[in-house]
């Protein structure tokens, strides 16, 4: 039975960090002044010290090409990349502010990449000064950064403690060294233990770990080894993911293996149920689609309160309405519209030299997105939605109720009245789930591969 449920829901679809999801933004009829008008909006709505807005900055440079990355980046050993990046971000950040009515309250900070330890700590102090020289605090503000284990130093964590950054998340993947050869990110557990015990040390309140399964050559002794050696470490929180196969776009550093290296179907399923097992017998809980969390952690408690908020960042404690993303290929969501950066290094440049946003593309959201958004959210951050609220009800409800029926009697959700709740067994399938309420999904089927597989 659970072989031909994995065959029937493994469907390629979107992890949802947006909806409407990227390929089905609507660029032909978004202007850069919808951007700036829905910017306004959204700032006016929720600047405030006991709301703020977030920023997420992409450093986009790493030393080495990691084979299982789907993110935009720049592969690199040269340093002296480092200071432009940072002014022109900040250059980015000015004519933000120049646009913005009052002072910014800044909520959250993420930096993500490519490498943020890329960056050495003394330009990253540059840049999070830069930033507030502008900006203040919020109210609870929450900054975050992504570390790689093997550059990331005790001065990187100590630096960024002092500017106020008080959760971090290492890239683990996985701990067998057949995988991470194959990968191209040779790690050894002590580096990842060193950084681990450093940021507690400091006095991080919330470490992560990142790990994958269904990667290539991953076989169940690797993914029970790494949770073993994982649990040693007692992260707070930990995503645990599965590894997305998308070879087709450009860009994508995924070669070094080939398809019939990476585990499929039944025998990938089988590395995430029996890792999720270990994972719930060391105390940690499931909290969204892969990721998990000690009881300990802001992540759980959002959870258990209704309050986790899901965005291009991923899964966060705290919701905020906007959020500005600096640096190349990075997105902007103001709730009303999102808008994206050019990818390019040198185009990302030149515009800001021209005193110009660097965005390229972004989408309005229609009022039927706007409701489609929160259901898929609800689904993401707590396994039910609802149409009770007559607000976010729409006409296709009952067709989508049909279309969930099957999943139903396969015991992954149930139905009510008013609403539906993920089942235990329905979880590793919310994607399938959300994918239900994605009109637009449903109305253009994609012609060509976009999206990674479901399971």
């Amino acid at each position: 039975m659970k072989n031909s449920m994995i065959q029937k829901y493994n469907v390629p679809g979107p992890r949802y960090t947006s909806y409407p999801t990227v390929p089905y933004w609507n660029e032909e009829a978004f202007l850069y002044q919808n951007w700036i008008d829905t910017l306004k909006k959204s700032f006016a709505e929720s600047n405030s010290k006991e709301g703020g807005i977030s920023l997420y900055i992409h450093l986009p440079f790493c030393e080495s090409l990691c084979t299982f990355c789907g993110c935009n980046k720049r592969i690199t050993k040269n340093h002296e990349v480092e200071n432009p990046y940072i002014e022109a971000v900040l250059k980015e950040w000015t004519l933000y502010c120049e646009i913005l009515t009052e002072k910014p309250m800044i909520k959250e900070i993420h930096l993500g990449g490519g490498t943020p330890t890329f960056f050495s700590p003394k330009n990253l102090e540059h840049l999070i000064n830069g930033i507030f020289s502008k900006a203040d605090r919020a109210d609870d503000y929450e900054f975050s950064f992504e570390g790689h284990p093997n550059n990331t130093t005790k001065e990187h964590l100590q630096k960024l403690y002092d500017l106020g950054f008080r959760r971090v998340s290492f890239g683990v993947q996985d701990y067998s060294e057949k995988v991470q050869k194959a990968i191209h990110r040779e790690q050894p557990f002590h580096n990842v233990a060193k950084v681990t015990f450093w940021a507690r040390e400091i006095g991080y309140t919330s470490i992560g770990h990142d790990i994958i399964f269904g990667l290539p050559f991953q076989e169940v002794e690797d993914v029970v080894d790494t949770i073993e050696k994982t649990k040693s470490l007692q992260p707070d929180r930990l995503a645990f993911y599965s590894y997305a196969h998308v070879p087709w776009i450009k860009g994508n550093g995924q070669r070094g293996f080939k398809d019939k290296d990476i585990p499929k179907d039944e025998k990938k399923r089988m590395l995430y149920e029996i890792g999720k097992k270990l994972l719930f017998k060391n105390d940690y809980h499931e909290i969204g689609m892969d990721h998990f969390a000690l009881k300990t952690d802001s992540l759980y408690e959002s959870f258990k309160n209704g309050e986790l908020h899901r965005n291009f960042m991923g899964y966060s404690s705290s919701k905020t309405q906007l959020m500005i993303g600096l640096g190349v290929s990075s997105i902007s969501d103001s709730w009303y519209s999102f808008a994206q950066n050019v990818k390019k290094i040198e185009d990302y440049y030149q515009l800001l030299e021209a005193n110009k946003l660097p965005i390229f593309r972004g989408h309005l959201l229609t009022t039927e997105d706007l409701i489609i958004r929160k259901h898929i959210l609800n689904l993401m951050c707590q396994f039910e939605t609802s149409w009770k609220d007559e607000s976010i009800y729409f006409e296709e409800i009952p067709e989508i109720l049909t279309q969930l029926k099957e999943m139903e009697n396969d015991k992954l959700l149930i139905i009510e009245k008013d609403k539906i709740r993920v089942t235990e067994a329905g979880k590793p399938y919310v994607r399938n789930i959300c994918m239900a309420f994605d009109l637009l999904l449903k109305r253009k089927a994609p012609a060509t591969k976009l999206f990674s597989m479901t399971i």
